[in-house]
């Protein structure tokens, strides 16, 4: 009997002793990862995001978690979400250039790293590309190449008058990229009809606008918006037989036309390995702005001989990227 309650009173013990060392474990850590725009329609660069924290040795499910959110193109409804994953709480927050300012304006302690299309100085996320300071950091992909993209459109349509330009009103680089397409053809003498677009139903609206306007091309601007609605809006596109040009090749890997601009699924890689790089100790102000290196031309000639365009071989020499 004496041996029956010893080994009852060791085995409680050890019991007791292992709950009270699982006790003294450190929660799993949280990444917020927040979009102004639906997430479902972005897979691939969620995926990109996954492998840059594996790349720094953080595995979901394992010694991290991440609470994905969107606001579902509704910008007023960030600083609840925000403040949601404050009280979770997160150790580190993540998110396009609207979801970083919304944490920025809630909190100056928890680190934050974007994935923005325009200028993170300009957007006041940082002080500095070099030395950021204070608890942001991130990418800027640079999205707002308005300038560039109208030269690529002239370059395919030499007697272009009037040109289209969608932005997001609510996004502060689709409105940079809006006022450089501006300046440019001003001085070139062209039309240009902006369309604001700040939901999915403003989509339909504005491309009966733009035939009625007989715009001869169209450019989307960089946006979250835009991303989430490829396929709507190349579908329309290619409906109206428009010659338009976008931000990242996705779209002409959907279908569109041609692009011009940087990898997001790079971008988002790269938001994953300083994510993770902050888990383990770094502190934001330490980590340098990332910004890109190089910049992709993508044409689609099948998307071409649809809408009747033949792609001059000038322009097809410059092509990175070539859908046949």
């Amino acid at each position: 009997m004496r041996r029956i309650g010893l080994a009852v009173v060791l085995t409680v013990s050890l019991a007791l002793a292992t709950l009270g060392v699982e006790a003294q474990q450190p929660a799993m850590p949280v990444v917020g990862f927040v979009r102004t725009s639906s997430i479902e329609t972005v897979p691939h660069m969620v995926a990109a995001f996954r492998q840059g924290l594996k790349d720094t040795g953080y595995v979901e499910g394992q010694n991290v978690a991440i609470e994905f959110r969107s606001a579902d193109d509704r910008y007023d409804k960030l600083p609840t979400i925000i403040a949601e994953l404050i009280q979770r709480p997160v150790a580190v927050f993540v998110g396009n250039s609207g979801a970083a300012r919304a944490a920025k304006a809630v909190t100056t302690t928890i680190p934050i790293v974007f994935a923005t299309g325009g200028d993170p100085v300009g957007e006041n996320l940082v002080a500095s590309f070099n030395r950021p300071g204070g608890n942001v950091t991130g990418v800027s992909f640079l999205s707002n190449l308005g300038g560039k993209k109208l030269e690529l459109i002239r370059a395919l349509m030499s007697k272009l008058r009037t040109i289209g330009v969608i932005e997001n009103p609510n996004s502060l680089p689709s409105q940079t990229e809006r006022i450089e397409v501006e300046t440019a053809a001003r001085a070139a003498g062209q039309r240009v009809i902006v369309l604001k677009v700040s939901t999915e139903q403003d989509i339909d609206p504005a491309f009966t606008t733009l035939v009625r306007e007989r715009a001869g091309a169209l450019l989307v601007t960089g946006d979250a918006l835009f991303t989430g609605r490829r396929d709507n809006l190349v579908a329309l596109a290619v409906r109206y037989r428009l010659p338009t040009i976008y931000s990242n090749r996705d779209f002409v890997d959907a279908g569109g036309l041609m692009s011009y601009g940087t990898s997001l699924t790079d971008a988002y890689r790269q938001v994953g390995v300083y994510a993770g790089r902050i888990l383990k100790g770094e502190k934001p102000a330490d980590l340098p702005v990332v910004q890109p290196t190089k910049f992709e031309l993508a044409i689609n000639l099948k998307t071409a001989k649809a809408i009747g365009l033949t792609i001059p071989q000038t322009l097809l020499l410059q092509a990175d990227h070539v859908v046949q």
